[in-house]
């Protein structure tokens, strides 16, 4: 068989095989750069100056999946408390879902931290970081329902498949250690929109994140397919560098083509990672003393972490699983990633309220605040931003005596580290948290805000694709500059 032949076999089968899904989610090492140079063609994944001074230099992103309640978590409403039980008759938006019986929140809000800032009693270690919290209280966004409201909070865009945040921060800065991968999804939900959340769209492929477990699931079994060679690494070596050359030869044989160069890289950056990115996942490496900060109660390695009998605020309890992924997290930052994303759900508490939201709280709330205590403790918060939320909020009408509908028209994020205030509440809701009414902040509006913070224009950082210029904020997207330090 002629070489050529067999070389465009072996691209095609890489391009659909290859060394799994994990292998397309970038195409950067330092051998991948050298072939690049070798090639012509630029390294995406090398890093890039920001457009501007960047405030913060990596993003975690905390993802609730399923709409949390803002009025029961991060909104005061005393107005809620005292007008609970009176009719209303809805807003004359969103289908006039805000309607009916005003159902006060069954936890007390706690003033917190030298700021004062109210803050759910579910989250009782998370309050003590108030000074550190930035609420943002006046978010909205277009359809009150999840798969669209979802998307849009991860890429912008529900209509049509667009490239996700991450991919886009990616591709704006580069990624900073270039034997990991530069953007990964941790447990991410299979459903509204799956992959689309965490893709590339008609980014290079290069910007695609690397997946790790699924909502639901128990992370300490994750894996990441074929990461672990099948040969000694002596041999994977040898195997990798027949495909390589015969790959090569069918670039001098046939020009540029930009998927078997694709292909070349992310041979490289595979070869790599199944060394590096293993290492970095490893958490036996912490002592129990960081396992327990993080409320890992479970046995890691060597090391078992003392475990906390005392249950979480309401008996929620069961912190080991988003222990993992914030400690997860911090390593992966702390290594160069980029963009770290942890998914958490399910929030969509149309009945059980009130057993519900200290159940999901009690999941959360010791490993973020483990998580914050953690960066702080080691310099990287200052530059890491730290970001919490869902798709949108809750009503403040009740449905059935013990839960709330979707609400689109207002809800709560937050924001820490990564030069922003702490201590604050920017924007408002209505007396009762229905409808963002002060300082409001769209979808589009968090993510101007974001990469203003990395030091990127969201109307300037673009993409060339079927004749126009695409962006993540399209020509929406206000940069809430009141937030920042």
């Amino acid at each position: 068989m002629l070489p050529s032949l067999v070389s465009r076999r072996v691209a095609l089968k890489s391009a659909s095989a290859g060394f799994g899904y994990f292998a397309f989610s970038a195409l950067a090492t330092e051998a991948a750069a050298k072939e690049a140079k070798a090639l012509g063609a630029p390294n995406p994944l090398a890093p890039k100056a920001p457009m501007f001074p960047a405030r913060a230099k990596r993003v975690i992103f905390l993802c609730m999946r399923g709409g949390p309640t803002h009025v029961d978590t991060f909104d005061y409403k005393p107005a809620l408390e005292k007008d609970a039980g009176k009719s209303v008759s809805g807003n004359g938006t969103l289908g006039d879902r805000i309607k009916g019986n005003l159902l006060a929140s069954p936890f007390k809000f706690v003033r917190s931290g030298k700021s004062g800032l109210p803050i759910s009693e579910v989250f009782p270690e998370l309050a003590k970081h108030a000074d550190d919290l930035c609420l943002l209280n006046s978010l909205h966004t277009d359809v009150p329902n999840h798969p669209q409201s979802f998307l849009m909070l991860h890429t912008g865009e529900f209509r049509f498949t667009r490239p996700s945040l991450g991919a886009w921060v990616l591709y704006g800065l580069g990624s900073e250690n270039q034997n990991l991968p530069g953007f990964v999804t941790i447990s991410p939900p299979g459903d509204l929109g799956g992959a689309q959340n965490y893709g590339n769209a008609f980014l290079p492929a290069a910007y695609q994140a690397t997946r790790l477990g699924e909502q639901g699931g128990n992370i300490a079994d994750a894996k990441i397919g074929n990461l672990t060679p099948s040969a000694g690494a002596d041999a994977q070596r040898k195997q990798i560098d027949l495909i390589q050359a015969m790959n090569r030869d069918l670039l001098d044989r046939g020009g540029a083509d930009p998927a078997v160069e694709g292909v070349i890289g992310s041979y490289e950056l595979g070869f790599r990672m199944q060394k590096a990115l293993p290492d970095v996942l490893d958490i036996s490496k912490e002592n129990a003393k960081t396992l327990e900060l993080y409320g890992i109660t479970g046995k890691v390695g060597g090391n078992a972490a003392k475990p906390n009998n005392k249950p979480a605020a309401g008996g929620g309890g069961g912190t080991d699983n988003f222990g993992r992924q914030c400690l997860m997290a911090r390593r992966l930052v702390e290594a160069g990633v980029r963009f770290v994303e942890l998914g958490h759900g399910n929030w969509d508490t149309h009945g059980g309220l009130s057993t519900r939201v200290p159940q999901l709280a009690g999941q959360i709330d010791k490993p973020i605040a483990g998580l914050l205590t953690d960066l702080k403790q080691r310099g990287l918060l200052q530059d890491t931003l730290v970001v919490w939320g869902g798709e949108f909020g809750r009503t403040p009408t009740g449905q059935g005596n013990d839960g709330r509908n979707h609400n689109s028209a207002g809800f709560s994020m937050w924001v820490a580290g990564g030069g922003v205030k702490g201590g604050i509440r920017y924007g408002e809701t209505d007396e009762h948290g229905g409808k963002a009414v002060v300082d409001k902040m769209h979808q589009h509006d968090v993510h101007a805000t974001m990469l203003h913070l990395l030091g990127l224009d969201h109307q300037k950082l673009t993409y060339r694709y079927g004749g126009r210029d695409y962006s993540l904020t399209d020509i929406h997207g206000r940069v809430a500059k009141e937030i920042m330090a």
